[in-house]
């Protein structure tokens, strides 16, 4: 191994032990449980970032800074999210993309609710 391979070999490797941190730090942040403790951990987080070596964690820290009104939101909304909303929106738009044809809106309403479970078709027989 030629000199020039150790030594990007050691960046390397001096790039992970930075990078385990900081994304250790990132996955924290969602798991905190007292609100405010949260918030204060997100704010020294995104200052971290904002100065780390990583150009990856420097791009990330600005993203999260331009986004940091939707990121300190979730931290202060009870960790709360849209993951319900969209696990019922979901097979409702898959539908739609399906049933172009539909030109009776009670057969697309009866057709949606089927798709989503709430609709329990009479059993024949």
């Amino acid at each position: 191994m030629t000199d020039l391979a150790g030594l990007e070999l050691a960046e390397a490797i001096i790039e992970v032990e930075v990078a385990w941190p900081c994304a250790n730090q990132l996955r924290d942040a969602y798991r905190v449980k007292d609100l405010t403790e949260g918030s204060k951990f997100a704010e020294r987080m995104l200052e971290s970032f904002a100065t780390c070596p990583i150009s990856e964690f420097r791009r990330l820290g600005n993203t999260l800074t331009q986004w940091k009104a939707a990121f300190m939101s979730y931290l202060s909304t009870v960790q709360s999210n849209s993951g319900g909303t969209n696990a019922v929106n979901r097979p409702i738009v898959l539908h739609r993309r399906v049933a172009r044809g539909f030109r009776n809106c009670d057969n697309y309403r009866l057709h949606i609710l089927l798709i989503a479970g709430g609709l329990n078709p009479p059993q024949i027989g």
